[in-house]
């Protein structure tokens, strides 16, 4: 079930609200957890069972392990952990890896080893990264580990973050599954920032989706540089408003049950360096390869090609987190060289230069990424990497490339201004205004007048990372 559709706003979350609002507080984390399970099996119901596996093994080991800490018994609680991360991942490798490794396999081998064709559970990166952080944090006395195995899995299953995150961690919201406190202004403040990513998933990201997947259908003779790189800066919006848009109407679920997650995104886009662009752009899953691998692997704190080394090693796995294509491999080893290059000089001359060349040398490097982000496939991939910079038999600009500027320009400027901080200062002087309750309202319906009108015209609406 999509946030994004009319059934999940007119229906699932009406009735959960209801639900949650008459029922005794007591018994209100078991009510988030049907729905949840209801919410994630709508699509998948047959994957319930892998994810109700996991919280159950995360569970029984996370009390194992609290349980042996107390005792002073280290090894035996380290071991617990061990385990339950060899099951977790093991999991998640199975569902989302073999069919990369059996195809690799059969290349470099010349086997034929049949693929398995397994499809991927709904959310299994991000709630399998849950469990992970609540073992650890349980071994490392960081939180107690949770008694209630309803508490639990209502915590992993929470269908705001369930599917796309952000990956919430248990020590945020470890107080809330038992004492959180819904109020009027909680519930006021996160039907605002529902709407505003609902906005940007419905209004925003999948018109520029659209185009996107326009440009790219146009075949090779109507095609021009400049169109590529309009193509590439589409798919940046695309991915932005797509993913921040999902992240805020998670967080706005959230309050809307008197839950605060931390945010995700942090206007990129506005970054005067990569090493800032990732501080700013899916904070949850950077914060956590931060905390789970990159420190323990030593951080900072050693020799400088060390330091190199775990820095490889994040971005290998966070590349490999995203998918089993080698695109995304590259992907990650791409940004490991800039911020490899970044923490050996290149931060010392960029804050020499003017900000708007720092942020033009961001901006290309990003949307570098991003290129080698959508193409899952080499060989389109350097096809896309030659057209972009003209090598080969292609137009610089033709009529088919005026069209589609002069067709695309609106929304390409809407989507440059909304992916700033202008519409947040717009919005802050409107909130402290007089008429900003009435603005409010009136921005709200708006918003949602046009994204139903946009979801009953059943337009383009897929959730980019769901795959992930």
């Amino acid at each position: 079930m999509l946030f994004s559709s009319i059934t999940f706003l007119y229906v699932f979350l009406p009735a959960v609200l209801l639900l949650y609002f008459i029922a005794p507080r007591k018994i209100r984390n078991l009510i988030l957890l049907m729905t949840s399970l209801i919410f994630y099996g709508w699509g998948e119901p047959k994957y319930i069972i892998v994810m109700v596996v996991s919280i159950i093994v995360g569970y029984i080991f996370g009390r194992l392990t609290g349980s042996f800490k107390k005792k002073s018994k280290d090894k035996t609680a380290k071991l617990c952990v061990v385990l339950s991360t060899i099951v977790n991942l093991g999991i998640l490798i199975f569902f989302k890896y073999t069919d990369f490794f059996i195809s690799n396999i059969n290349k470099v081998g010349g086997f034929g080893i049949k693929l398995l064709d397994l499809a991927l559970p709904l959310g299994i990166s991000f709630y399998t990264f849950q469990i992970l952080s609540y073992s650890i944090d349980v071994y490392r006395g960081e939180v107690e580990p949770q008694k209630n195995i309803i508490d639990l899995a209502a915590y992993i299953t929470l269908f705001p973050q369930l599917i796309a995150g952000p990956i919430v961690r248990y020590q945020t919201i470890e107080k809330q599954l038992k004492e959180r406190k819904e109020s009027i202004d909680l519930f006021a403040s996160g039907v605002m920032r529902f709407v505003i990513g609902l906005g940007k998933k419905v209004i925003i990201a999948n018109s520029v989706a659209s185009m996107y997947e326009t440009i790219k259908a146009l075949p090779d003779e109507k095609s021009s540089v400049a169109l590529y790189w309009v193509a590439s800066l589409l798919f940046s919006f695309q991915i932005y408003f797509d993913f921040s848009g999902y992240s805020d109407m998670a967080i706005g679920l959230g309050r809307l049950f008197g839950f605060e997650f931390l945010e995700n995104f942090e206007h990129p886009y506005i970054s005067k360096s990569i090493t800032e662009f990732w501080r700013r752009w899916h904070i949850s899953l950077s914060s956590w390869f931060k905390d789970y691998v990159y420190i323990p692997l030593g951080g900072n704190r050693c020799k400088k090609s060390r330091m190199f080394f775990n820095i490889f090693i994040v971005w290998l796995l966070t590349g490999f987190w995203h998918g089993a294509e080698w695109n995304f491999i590259i992907w990650g080893l791409y940004y490991f060289i800039i911020l490899m290059l970044e923490k050996s000089f290149l931060l010392r001359v960029l804050k020499k230069l003017p900000a708007v060349l720092q942020h033009i040398y961001s901006l290309f490097l990003i949307n570098m990424g991003w290129v080698i982000f959508s193409n899952d496939n080499l060989d389109k991939l350097g096809k896309t990497l030659r057209c972009m910079f003209g090598i080969g038999n292609i137009d610089l600009y033709n009529k088919t490339t005026a069209f589609y500027l002069l067709s695309f320009i609106v929304m390409i400027i809407l989507a440059a201004i909304g992916s700033t901080e202008i519409p947040k200062k717009i919005g802050k002087k409107i909130d402290d205004s007089k008429a900003g309750a009435i603005g409010a309202v009136i921005f709200i319906l708006i918003v949602m007048t046009l994204s139903t009108a946009g979801l009953a015209s059943d337009a383009f609406n897929p959730f980019m990372y769901f795959r992930f």
